[in-house]
């Protein structure tokens, strides 16, 4: 898979040990910085990647800052992106199979790095269960469409 990475400055280390994993993993990894951990701000960060999944230059994402709270936030404005904050594999693994997740943020400050590694693979190898949640995940991107459950 193409994955695609991007953090802020207090992620950075958090960024380039996962970024190494998943190349470890097999996987093409599209990092879109920043290249040091010098400050940035992270709302342009998380645009870039909420675009690179937009446009498909990558399947996945992996978004982080000091909280992972900003940067989801970010990641989130665009409508083709399904960000999910996690900090444990169980909520990783429901990002995945219940809400069709394509971005998983973490807080840097608040997740260690075997415990981010952990939600990662989770979140990597869950796949969308589909059914009752389908009409749900389709209302994130359009929300005025009318689904079953409406009815």
């Amino acid at each position: 898979m193409k994955i695609a990475i991007a953090s802020d400055h207090a992620a950075f280390d958090l960024k380039s040990e996962l970024a190494q994993n998943l190349r470890d993993w097999g996987h093409e990894v599209l990092d879109l910085g920043p290249d040091s951990a010098d400050r940035v701000d992270y709302p342009d960060y998380g645009y870039k990647l909420a675009e690179a999944i937009a446009c498909g230059d990558a399947e996945y994402g992996v978004a982080l800052c000091g909280s992972g709270i900003g940067i989801s936030m970010a990641v989130n404005r665009h409508p083709a992106a399904r960000c999910a904050l996690v900090s444990e594999p169980y909520s990783a693994a429901l990002a995945r199979e219940h809400n069709d997740a394509n971005v998983i943020a973490m807080g840097a400050r608040l997740t260690g790095p075997d415990m981010a590694r952990t939600c990662l693979q989770t979140f990597l190898v869950a796949e969308f269960q589909g059914g009752r949640h389908a009409d749900r995940v389709a209302k994130l991107t359009e929300p005025n469409i009318s689904t079953q459950e409406d009815a």
